[in-house]
């Protein structure tokens, strides 16, 4: 059963509270003898006055302290010997939202000021002046509110602890279980890529032997089969935090994209603005971004000619991969599990992705990396 749905909302609790506390002050005010030098309505108005402002405490829990023992201060000059439960309940909630050194240095000021009050603004022996003003504010009422502000801090605190810890060990768990899944994925697609590679590099030298022309898309598998193989292996090491063959990164897109000449794509690289050092993960999802793109380019695009930009920008690292392939601006192609794991990547690091078809024809494929600055 979903309880959440029958809360109620914070501010109607924070206006009942307030016109309740309103209530118990002019209440209490008003059934005891009025006072004496025609101060009554102005009493009644600070005493009403004092409880509706605890309606923003939760929004400014400062100033209703201030307004709450202001009112205090003034209802008792004029007469009204009432405890000032407005300033208790405000004194509760700055506590809670953890100004405790504003809270005791007001409430020590305002045990002062009413004191000061009441010996100004009453006649008769000190002591029963004194009397007065510890009937509108009692230090014990003030430890129990300031001892009750904090006890609420803590537990909340506790619970935030608690989720936080909570979130961290499902996240903990999460990365633990994707480990587990790209190791038994490396496993799997090694044995594979290894069949592909050894009988490619069979055929190719069963060729040679023979003294026979090796075809162009024999040699492009056998390279990409090396190639994969080698990803493969420097995955797994980084999974492992192993370091010593780290990912590839934007140092590796030349070769990429020179790579991919011995498919019959004719590609170029262009770099503008300053080259300079970027998160190592914006590096790796660049390099992703370039490969997955020209894979698609030579496998579905049926073009001819790819071009890859790679722009430094001050505050982000731009990469763009146009082709002119047989995509048209209308319809847009449907994204399939590439442009998926390009946008996850993207979307992970915080950019920008942008792909379809281009005007003049050809698909394009357009991200934005925020680099935070690194230089």
């Amino acid at each position: 059963m979903d309880k959440g749905r029958f809360a109620v909302p914070a501010p109607v609790t924070d206006w009942a509270i307030a016109v309740a506390v309103a209530a118990l002050l002019l209440g209490t005010g008003l059934s005891g003898p009025p006072p004496a030098g025609g101060h009554e309505v102005l009493g009644s108005v600070l005493l009403a006055a004092g409880g509706l402002a605890l309606a923003a405490r939760r929004r400014a829990p400062l100033v209703v302290l201030a307004v709450t023992g202001l009112s205090a201060v003034g209802y008792l000059a004029a007469g009204y010997e009432v405890l000032a439960v407005s300033y208790l309940v405000a004194l509760y909630g700055v506590v809670r939202a953890g100004h405790r050194a504003v809270a005791l240095f007001a409430s020590v000021g305002l045990v002062a000021v009413l004191h000061l009050t009441a010996l100004v603004s009453h006649d008769g022996p000190a002591r029963a002046v004194v009397a007065q003003a510890r009937t509108t504010l009692e230090i014990a009422w003030l430890i129990a509110a300031f001892a009750a502000g904090e006890a609420v801090r803590q537990a909340e605190r506790r619970a935030d602890e608690a989720e936080r810890t909570r979130e961290e060990t499902a996240g903990r768990r999460a990365d633990e279980e994707r480990l587990r899944i790209a190791r038994e994925l490396h496993d799997s697609l090694t044995h594979q890529i290894s069949v592909i590679k050894v009988q490619s590099e069979v055929a190719v030298h069963v060729a040679r032997r023979r003294g026979e022309n090796v075809p162009e898309a024999l040699l492009a598998i056998q390279e990409a089969g090396r190639e994969a193989s080698r990803e493969l292996r420097a995955t797994l090491e980084a999974l492992r935090d192993d370091d010593t063959t780290p990912p590839h990164g934007l140092d590796n897109i030349p070769s990429l994209v020179k790579g991919f000449q011995t498919t019959g794509l004719e590609t170029t690289l262009t770099i503008e603005g300053h080259p300079h050092a970027v998160p190592a993960a914006v590096g790796r999802t660049a390099y992703r971004i370039v490969q997955e793109s020209l894979t698609n380019v030579s496998r579905h695009a049926a073009a001819t000619t790819a071009s890859v930009l790679i722009d430094y920008r001050p505050d982000a690292l731009a990469i763009r991969v146009d082709d002119n392939g047989k995509a048209t601006p209308h319809p847009a192609p449907t994204s399939g599990l590439g442009l998926l794991g390009m946008r996850e990547r993207v979307t992970a690091l915080g950019g920008r992705l942008r792909t379809g078809p281009r005007s003049a024809g050809g698909f394009a494929v357009q991200a934005e990396l925020p680099t935070n600055g690194a230089s």
